[in-house]
């Protein structure tokens, strides 16, 4: 297995990248932290990866993608599958208060991905083989006066994986549109923790699973898409009362 995994550092993707090493997989990592990385990256050793090579990159760069995704496949040697996971949280407040603190985020959460995904997206295609995952949200099921921002990128993603997953089943390449809901990482630190929490090993081992099987949407935990059905039906003149 040739993996790259962009966002590397986050605790979901280090999660996923631990059952794919236990697999002797060949990993490229691609994050900002080379320190970080590279602790990542002898850990996985550790684990069983077969190699583990490691890239910086500001993946809010669109202007550096292509360059960027030629090198990681070098370096892989090979392409069979990639995982899409970074991403900011954001501060809603600010978002709505400034248009370029709201234009970085759905920057770094929407456009770098459609970016990524469409270079990578075309290869495959031309390949005829291979899997995309991709970090969504629950988020982007519906708007939330409380992080439409971030929720909007989201939506976008994951509409964008929908017509992307159409387009490239043709050729026998699976995308997975990955929508967690609560986990437990430093990305939601700040906030309160709770029943609905899920811990990122859990996740990352449901998602390991969803791109082994070329999964099409997977909720994580599943009981997420019960909610998010649920949250979808509620009427608009009276969603728009809630404190959500």
């Amino acid at each position: 297995m040739k993996l790259l995994i962009f966002g590397a550092t986050s605790a979901i993707a280090q999660a996923v990248a631990k059952n794919f090493a236990a697999d002797r997989a060949d990993i490229v990592l691609i994050g900002r932290d080379a320190t970080r990385l590279t602790a990542i990256a002898d850990d996985l050793k550790v684990r069983g990866a077969r190699d583990v090579q490691h890239l910086t990159a500001d993946l809010a760069d669109l202007s550096g993608h292509e360059a960027l995704v030629e090198k990681a496949i070098g370096l892989a040697g090979g392409l069979d599958a990639v995982l899409i996971a970074h991403g900011t949280l954001g501060d809603q407040k600010q978002s709505q208060a400034k248009v370029e603190v709201m234009l970085k985020e759905m920057n770094t959460n929407a456009l770098s991905y459609m970016s990524l995904l469409t270079l990578l997206g075309n290869r495959m295609e031309a390949q005829r083989s291979g899997c995309i995952a991709v970090i969504s949200s629950v988020a982007g099921d519906r708007g939330r006066g409380s992080n439409y921002v971030y929720g909007s990128a989201k939506a976008a993603v994951s509409a964008f994986t929908s017509g992307l997953r159409a387009r490239l089943s043709k050729s026998g390449v699976s995308v997975v549109t990955i929508k967690p809901g609560f986990v437990d990482t430093p990305m939601t630190a700040h906030v309160k923790k709770g029943p609905l929490f899920a811990k990122p090993d859990a996740v990352g081992k449901r998602i390991y699973e969803a791109m082994l099987k070329g999964e099409d949407v997977v909720y994580v935990p599943w009981f997420w898409a019960p909610i998010m059905q649920i949250i979808r039906a509620v009427p608009e003149r009276v969603f728009k009362r809630t404190k959500l």
